[in-house]
């Protein structure tokens, strides 16, 4: 059995553990809220190029299709599976489940097209660690920060599309947790290239604009523009939910500390009544021995 200086040291030990755990608790939770601003902030950019894309559709629908960023995937090649993780662990399950869907993945692209290649771009150290010894790794980032900015997805995206335009990838992409609530973060694989998808759509946009200095050179602007933002929200919905996760995370350290003090703080008190008690029985049969 402990002793009574053990079960106190125990105690100290695990209060300050809780302390810790508490003040990432919070901090997790702010930076959590400014993630989830920062996504609102950024629909509406990446609404208003999306719409301008599909004007661009809908004035000129040969040119928008001839584009090599809008060429049909060709799953029988190469795919480029581009998995977002975080650099730091203490987040539950949030970077096992995204792992799991990206392998899930690759083996169907396998079972669907044998012969078929994959690649994988690691976004985190942990994805690195995890993916980097089942998949063959054509690059990774391990310099994202907390809140990631347009200029952190830059060379990403200028990758991606350089990479597909010129044929490197045949198809990409994207393997990253998004946000449902602070208790629940889902992965999901989302296709990047072709971006067919902005063709949808564009029917409805009966607005006829005058492009300057032509349509062509517009959507060779525009079109990079739009991959950048869309990898921004991918980065900053991924930023939420590692930091939910951890929130998360370190809410039931904290609660299972305070369990495991109670817990400590129970033996302490019945191990030192049972030592008063037992020291109160040896004064008492003493004086009876002296009486008699």
């Amino acid at each position: 059995m402990a002793s009574l200086r053990d079960i106190r040291t125990r105690i100290n030990g695990v209060d300050a553990t809780r302390q810790i755990t508490r003040a990432m608790q919070l901090v997790a939770t702010s930076k959590m809220f400014k993630a989830q601003e920062a996504v609102r902030r950024s629909q509406a950019y990446a609404d208003t190029i999306r719409r301008m894309v599909a004007g661009l559709s809908a004035a000129d629908p040969d040119l928008v299709g001839s584009h090599p960023l809008m060429r049909p995937a060709d799953p029988s090649g190469r795919t480029a599976l581009v998995a977002f993780t975080t650099n730091r662990g203490l987040v539950g399950a949030l970077n096992t489940n995204v792992a799991r869907v990206t392998l899930e993945r690759a083996r169907d692209l396998s079972s669907e097209h044998p012969g078929s290649d994959r690649a994988l771009i690691a976004i985190g150290r942990v994805g690195v660690r995890m993916l980097g010894s089942s998949l063959p790794t054509h690059a990774q980032f391990t310099d994202f920060p907390d809140q990631p900015g347009a200029n952190d997805v830059r060379a990403l995206a200028t990758m991606l599309v350089e990479g597909y335009a010129n044929a490197d990838f045949d198809a990409v992409e994207i393997v990253y947790p998004t946000f449902v609530n602070t208790v629940s973060q889902t992965p999901v694989a989302e296709r990047l290239f072709p971006l067919r998808e902005l063709q949808e759509g564009a029917a409805a946009h009966n607005l006829q604009y005058i492009y300057e200095p032509s349509r062509s050179a517009t959507l060779d602007a525009l079109l990079p523009r739009f991959v950048e933002s869309r990898l921004l929200q991918i980065a900053l919905n991924a930023a939420a939910s590692e930091h939910s996760a951890r929130m998360v995370a370190m809410r039931n350290a904290t609660e299972n500390a305070n369990e495991l003090i109670d817990s400590l703080t129970l033996t302490y008190n019945r191990q030192r009544q049972g030592a008063i008690t037992s020291e109160m029985i040896d004064i008492a049969s003493g004086a009876n021995a002296q009486a008699s």
